[in-house]
């Protein structure tokens, strides 16, 4: 008998399932704490393994924690980077600041959300929509099309996040990648010359639609979603289902090289990998989109019912950083 339970206890411990004194990963995010929170404070319930997470701002979504990552490059304090979008984790992967890991629980995950060599794996996906106030436009005049916000009926009444941070740089990236140099920089200025407002946050975008500040405004689905769930008068829009497509941006998760806490940084990526954390992802008030096609979806259209936009991510990461001065100019910092 005490044999078999000395088998037992060894065999949980190598699952990882068992508690051990000392031990704790350090997790850097830029998804929402209200949502990835509770996401670690459960890997902490089962494992036993501290959790010891930094989140980001919501202004400076993603940009500050990864210029924090870079600047920690000799010296890393970070195991993991929980990236709330499919882009920032390659930055890091182009500085060579990524242990490659290819975790089991990411077999089933679609081979275009996974590098090849094991740097980054994505997870529970965002997209960009246009939310609108319902009070302000009817029924048959919501526009279809992010080209739509340039017609004059529009002019200052879209808002949108700052590009030079968070999610709307990398949708800027991504039309640049589709529609090009020229195209781009025209559908920027025409957006400009519309008196396009450019705030400080996906957040502040959804509070000026919901007040009827704004008509219509550009942001991710989390934040939509967020908007409907506290009874606002508004209305969702994946754009562009007739013609480039919606940005699809899934979480991505990378652990870094030289972290203090190697093996617990591959435990918990497993954990995040997991179908069970993109079932709670999907079922939480962000309602993000699994990538595994099987996983139940309720409050939002599955990626197999969306027209995606086509981009390379790398692409798009590269883009970034070229535009990143033109940006500066197009903003006015």
């Amino acid at each position: 008998m005490g044999k078999y339970l000395l088998e037992v206890i060894l065999l949980l411990s190598f699952l990882g399932w068992t508690k051990a004194e000392g031990q704790e990963v350090v997790v850097y995010t830029s998804e929402d704490r209200l949502f990835s929170e509770p996401v670690l404070k459960e890997f902490e319930k089962r494992g036993g393994i501290k959790v010891r997470a930094i989140y980001d701002t919501e202004e400076a979504k993603s940009t500050g924690i990864v210029n924090r990552l870079i600047a920690e490059k000799d010296n890393p304090r970070a195991d993991v980077f929980w990236s709330g979008d499919p882009v920032r984790p390659l930055l890091l992967e182009k500085r060579g600041m990524l242990e490659p890991y290819k975790s089991p629980h990411a077999i089933d995950i679609p081979e275009i959300y996974k590098d090849e060599g094991g740097g980054w794996t994505g997870f529970s996906a965002r997209t960009r929509v246009l939310l609108y106030n319902k009070n302000l436009i009817k029924e048959g005049e919501v526009t279809q099309s992010i080209f739509d916000l340039l017609n004059p009926r529009w002019k200052g009444q879209v808002a949108m996040a700052n590009p030079l941070f968070g999610t709307t740089s990398i949708h800027v990236a991504s039309l640049f990648c589709v529609l090009g140099e020229e195209r781009a920089r025209e559908f920027l200025k025409g957006l400009k010359a519309n008196g396009v407002r450019v705030v400080s946050s996906n957040g502040e975008v959804k509070r000026l639609v919901s007040r009827g500040e704004a008509a219509v405004g550009l942001m991710d689905t989390d934040d939509a979603r967020m908007a409907l769930l506290e009874g606002r008068p508004v209305g969702i829009v994946y754009p562009d289902q007739g013609g480039i497509g919606t940005l699809v941006m899934p979480n991505m998760v990378c652990i870094i090289k030289g972290g203090p806490n190697p093996e617990e940084a591959r435990q918990l990526v497993d954990f995040l990998l997991s179908e069970e954390v993109e079932t709670r992802l999907a079922r939480a008030e962000c309602a993000q989109m699994p990538l595994r096609p099987w996983t139940e979806v309720t409050r939002v259209p599955g990626l197999d019912r969306l027209r995606p936009m086509l981009v390379d991510y790398r692409e798009v990461a590269k883009k970034l950083e070229e535009i990143y001065p033109y940006l500066k100019e197009w903003t006015g910092f």
